[in-house]
């Protein structure tokens, strides 16, 4: 399954880029659960992955919300202001 993935903020930093695809082979695919195939994937970005809320449909989605096909999924850091 393909999973298109917005990222934002430090995130999208991190990653060059807002979106991208990832081709998911695991079937229920859960939020946690791509965030750890997330964070094997891109090292890089690992630590970042590892803290950020996943929303899916626009809605912040609990680590055992399943990922259907066609669902809109976000990737949200933390982020600080002032």
């Amino acid at each position: 399954m393909q999973i298109s993935v917005r990222m934002f903020a430090g995130l999208a930093e991190v990653m060059g880029a807002s979106a991208l695809t990832f081709d998911a082979h695991e079937s229920p695919l859960t939020a946690l659960r791509l965030k750890e195939l997330l964070s094997v994937s891109y090292p890089e970005a690992a630590a970042q992955i590892n803290v950020s809320m996943v929303a899916v449909n626009q809605e912040y989605a609990a680590e055992d919300t399943v990922i259907t096909p066609g669902a809109e999924v976000a990737l949200i850091p933390p982020v600080s202001g002032g």
